[in-house]
């Protein structure tokens, strides 16, 4: 038994080296015909091929050579290119000229890693303009490459799948908003080619984009990371969450058990149902973290003068993927919100006097699902009158088949830098853009750590010296708040404040383009713009104005307080050309009011006739301000606070 243990494993030896000996010559996923490679560096390029193999690579005019070590693995690096193209990267092994591979229609230029969650990762044709931008997009030297989602436990040395495309209007959609007008910004003040490694995940959490060894050198992040160690992602599982995937979305597209002619008719008997008020969203009343599809129903009485008529209804502000039915007939099927206004037309020959039914299928997945506030934007109208739709809906859920189990992987510590970042590296880059945070909300005081850990991070891994990193800070969003109040959002945007004291780094200020009722806010143009406008300042030297105010100190001045301001360029004023909002001022007893402002060069002037002896004051301190302070070039005044007191996030 024992000789032929090693029979069998001398013929897997032999068939081994047979194999390595064979190997051919090859490339990662991130190179590829049409892609981008950084100007004014010295360009790598690895791959493998056959252990001591000798290498030739030859870019344009310029050969360079390599041998593969032991494990086949090798790289060169071509001496410095200056912008322009299109060249050709030919790779040839030597005594093999048939085993050569050859890309084509490669451009040099400046290439930026584009990462983070779902802000990050909107598509054009999910954002504003989405029909114009598509038909406009004709961008040859902007270049994408979009990093397929892929979770691991380990470093890997290629990506699961993706492909360098030409920026066009085929191609634009699909591509990141946010990092698409960055770049076509980038192109048209730099005049060279912009490449975008796209790599970014919907609802992941910073951990999860950063290395094990980084995360283990903090007691934040140490037990967590830890914990993978008894995790396993196992082959099996990942096909099974796939093929969960699939299942999932055939529901979501496919009313099961025949719930689209049962539930949305008139005299179905809802009696079982459970009220609940409309707009809102669905977690927050009693279905908590429930996924799977959801049943709304609501019944008017349309007055006579609505009868044969086209009628218009607008849902305002549904989330994600839903469909509508009136008195039974499907009027629409929304996915991902393809629809930008989420106002429809009823025909006129769906339209009876007296009782109707109006129906909405959604689907509850990552915590959303519902009609969000506010009130007066979900309606029926003939065009002469209004009937609100706000008030008492009846829900249901478990009328479909049951979502299989989502295992959401993605949320773990370094799986998405295992599988979607390192094997990026050493990819020759420019710098990074982020768009992260909402995940890591609820900790926002851990984030003052994880989220320089992760930059310090990445660059070293890079080695690229303290390569740009540029980031948008969390946008206004959620119920604007009658009073000053706590929030764990204006907490997460002082940690990404604060990470601006790591050298190199660039933040965009969005507090004034978000929107209450939408996480993914739809203006990721001006989002662009202002990133590229830091890189113009900061990377390419340009004497331009790209930030906002920023706080740069307070003074005591009886019972007001004066704050003085940086980045004001020509001075402050508002938004609106209103009086100033957004200021709170308190006491002693850390009892925030709103504040009086008024603007007096390149310093307000905050006080309130509550507070008689003030010693602290807030700035854009809430999940959704009511803000307006400026500089001369409309960018928005960073958040801010002039106190160091414990937060809601802080243990």
């Amino acid at each position: 038994m024992k000789t032929n243990k090693k029979i069998l494993a001398v013929v897997s030896a032999i068939f081994f080296l047979q194999s390595m000996c064979s190997a051919q010559i090859t490339l990662p996923k991130v190179f590829g015909d049409n892609m981008v490679l950084q100007r004014d560096i010295q360009i790598p390029v690895w791959g493998k091929a056959a252990p001591g193999a000798l290498i030739t690579a030859k870019l344009g005019p310029v050969r360079t050579t390599a041998k593969a070590n032991q494990e086949g693995k090798w790289t060169v690096r071509f001496p410095k290119f200056k912008a322009g193209g299109p060249y050709e990267l030919e790779i040839i092994e030597s005594g093999k000229p048939d085993a050569s591979i050859r890309l084509k229609g490669i451009l040099i230029g400046d290439v930026w890693l584009a990462s983070g969650q779902s802000n990050m990762e909107w598509q054009v044709q999910q954002a504003q303009d989405a029909r114009k931008e598509i038909e406009n997009a004709n961008a040859p030297q902007i270049r994408f490459l979009v990093v397929e989602h892929d979770k691991k436990l380990s470093p890997q040395s290629d990506i699961q799948a993706g492909k360098w495309k030409v920026c066009d209007t085929a191609n634009v959609k699909e591509f990141s908003a946010v990092a698409y007008y960055f770049a076509r910004k980038l192109h048209g003040d730099q005049h060279v080619p912009v490449g975008i490694i796209q790599s970014a995940w919907g609802g992941t959490p910073v951990e999860a984009w950063t290395s094990r060894d980084m995360l283990l050198t903090s007691p934040i992040s140490r037990a967590s990371t830890l914990s993978n160690d008894t995790l396993h992602l196992d082959p099996e599982d990942l096909v099974a969450d796939s093929l969960n995937w699939i299942r999932i979305w055939h529901i979501v597209l496919n009313p099961q058990n025949n719930a689209d002619k049962i539930f949305p008719a008139p005299e179905y008997n809802d009696a079982d149902w459970t009220g609940i008020e409309m707009p809102n969203v669905l977690k927050d009343f009693g279905i908590g973290n429930y996924e799977g599809m959801v049943w709304l129903r609501k019944k008017i009485t349309l007055p006579e003068s609505f009868a044969g008529k086209d009628l218009t209804l607008n849902l305002g502000h549904p989330e994600m993927n839903y469909s509508l039915y009136f008195n039974g007939q499907e009027i629409c099927k929304n996915i991902w919100n393809s629809n930008a206004t989420h106002s429809f037309t009823i025909p006129a020959r769906l339209v009876q006097r007296g009782e109707i039914t109006i129906a909405v299928r959604v689907a509850m997945l990552w915590g959303g699902g519902g009609l969000n506030p506010p009130a007066d934007d979900i309606y029926i109208t003939d065009g002469a009158s209004k009937i609100s739709l706000a008030g008492k809906w009846l829900y249901q859920k478990g009328l479909e088949t049951a979502f299989p189990k989502i295992l959401n992987y993605q949320y773990y510590p370094t799986v998405l830098f295992n599988a979607m970042i390192s094997p990026l590296i050493p990819y020759g880059i420019k710098g990074f853009l982020w768009y992260q945070g909402e995940a890591n909300a609820q900790a926002a005081y851990n984030y003052r750590k994880l989220f320089p850990m992760l930059i310090t991070d990445w660059r070293q891994r890079w080695k690229q010296g303290k390569l740009p990193f540029l980031y948008a800070q969390l946008a206004n969003f959620k119920k604007v708040q009658p009073l000053p109040a706590e929030s764990d959002w204006a907490e997460l945007r002082e940690a990404q404040t604060l990470t601006l004291s790591q050298p190199n780094t660039g933040m965009a200020c969005i507090i004034d383009i978000g929107e209450a009722n939408d996480i993914h806010p739809k203006n990721k143009q001006e989002v662009g713009r202002r990133l590229a406008l830091i890189a113009n300042k900061m990377v390419y030297k340009k004497d331009c104005i790209a930030t906002g105010p920023v706080y740069k100190n307070f003074r005591k001045d009886g019972n007001r307080i004066r704050i003085g301001f940086s980045k004001t360029a020509s001075g402050l004023s508002t938004k609106d050309g209103k009086e100033v909002t957004g200021f709170a001022i308190a006491g002693k007893d850390k009892q925030f009011y709103w504040a009086k402002a008024i603007i007096e060069g390149n310093e307000v002037v905050v006080y309130s006739d509550i507070v008689a002896d003030p010693v602290a004051v807030r700035y854009a301190w809430a999940d959704n301000p009511a803000c307006n302070l400026v500089n001369a070039e409309g960018l928005p005044a960073i958040p801010f606070r002039t106190d160091d007191w414990k937060g809601i996030t802080q243990k």
